[in-house]
């Protein structure tokens, strides 16, 4: 057991990848409240609210500016949020007159959530670049296999003759919907928060409506219409999105590790020497990957509802909604940018035995042609005749392991094409086209 999972030296990148730990670092985070703060000076200057030689001054002073942790600490545990003891900090750093300047009108809500938003929009960012890297892979898979036969497995039993590359068509699909989510969300997503004690921004007069404009601009956020203190609907929005992704991607993990199954064995994780060894059994490769897809996808799906507690916001504003977010969101984040890496991983060096798919076919001795048989007979009989009778052999090829075809062509002189009706490719419908429709997103 470890304090965090997601950081922990022993677990590597098994959960969560280093550059999102940097990302969403205390030292980054901090970096990024102080630059709230200088954004907002310099708004503020800009208005007439505070002396422009003021935020010029807090903007020299504060550059580069490393917050002390340790202080900060102390004082988030007295008031229970970081933002009082930071800006006393910043105070001392600037001094003279400039310093009663800081943090004007402001409340730490503003600064916080704006400081939030704009990591979420680097993290964001390094997922639309990893998604689109997934995306792209699984095209190529898709492309790839096409007409590679495989059998299909529904309620984990054997079914009927698919494609390898329609079942990637289908990975991929819920990716590219998961992407127009996030884009059609960014725009409610990546907005600046500043709204003052109530959400009035009384102490700047009649200028706040204008400040909040520049204080937005000069971050590169968007605006909402209403200071949004208490509106935590969109950021349970991003936690559904991240579950939804987590999910889609969890789905490839469950169907790489149950092909992978030794008795199985229709695709590997990789070819990649050493990966997945046991410490024990040499013979092993353990899709170790595959399987954090499907922990992380659980692990989001279980953590949203969390997300969707912490908009219960009592008033303008609760300290208890909003601590639950803090607790919940960044490992949510971390673990989507696991499932990401993973998912790439599997993509990008995923191993289809293609003889081995034709062997499990051969396997069934032609009981996963049972509805090629049943519908090929029914051109020539009453179908529930023609099934009833595929029905029949089926139990008796099952029985006496024999071949179900030629169970069924002893059985009746009708005039099938019984070569054509053996051959599983001849048994994949319109797959190539769904595939086709499919890559032309």
């Amino acid at each position: 057991m470890t304090a965090d999972p997601f950081g922990a030296p022993s677990h590597g990148n098994l959960f969560a990848t280093s550059a999102m730990r940097e990302l969403l670092s205390d030292t980054h985070r901090c970096a990024v409240m102080v630059a709230v703060e200088i954004a907002l000076a310099k708004a503020q200057s800009a208005c007439g609210v505070i002396p422009a030689e003021s935020a010029e001054e807090i903007a020299r002073a504060l550059e580069g500016f490393v917050v002390d942790n340790a202080a900060l600490g102390d004082g988030t545990e007295s008031a229970g949020v970081p933002v009082p003891a930071l800006v006393g900090q910043l105070r001392k750093a600037v001094g003279g007159q400039a310093a009663h300047s800081i943090h004007w009108g402001a409340t730490s809500q503003d600064i916080l959530d704006t400081a939030q938003v704009l990591v979420l929009h680097e993290a964001v960012t390094q997922f639309e670049r990893d998604l689109d890297a997934v995306i792209d892979g699984l095209a190529n898979l898709a492309r790839d296999h096409a007409q590679t036969v495989m059998l299909a497995r529904t309620r984990m039993q054997q079914a009927a003759p698919t494609s390898f590359g329609l079942k990637v068509a289908g990975w991929r699909a819920p990716l590219l919907r998961d992407r127009e989510r996030l884009a059609e969300m960014k725009p409610r997503l990546l907005v600046a928060q500043l709204g003052g004690a109530a959400g009035t921004l009384a102490p700047l007069g009649h200028s706040g409506s204008e400040v909040r404009k520049r204080f937005a601009a000069e971050l590169g956020l968007g605006l909402t219409d209403t200071p949004w203190h208490s509106q935590r609907d969109v950021l349970a929005e991003f936690a559904s999105w991240i579950a939804l992704l987590g999910g889609s991607l969890g789905k490839i993990g469950l169907d790489v590790g149950l092909l992978a199954q030794s008795e199985v064995g229709e695709v590997r994780e990789s070819g990649e020497e050493g990966r997945g060894g046991s410490s024990t059994l040499p013979q092993k490769s353990n899709p170790v990957s595959s399987e954090i897809l499907v922990t992380l996808a659980r692990y989001n799906a279980n953590a949203v509802g969390a997300m969707h507690q912490a908009m219960l916001h009592g008033g303008e504003r609760s300290g208890s909604a909003w601590s639950l977010e803090w607790l919940t969101l960044p490992d949510m984040v971390l673990a989507l940018s696991g499932s990401l890496a993973h998912a790439k991983r599997i993509v990008g060096g995923l191993v289809v035995d293609r003889a081995r798919m034709s062997a499990n076919i051969d396997a069934t001795n032609g009981l996963c042609l049972a509805e090629a048989v049943s519908f090929a007979l029914a051109q020539h009989m009453h179908r529930v005749e023609a099934q009833a009778l595929v029905t029949a052999m089926c139990v008796a090829a099952m029985e006496d392991d024999q071949n179900l075809i030629d169970l069924v062509r002893a059985q009746t002189d009708a005039p099938v094409d019984w070569d054509a009706v053996a051959r599983p490719e001849n048994w994949l419908g319109d797959s190539r086209v769904f595939i086709e429709n499919a890559l032309a997103r």
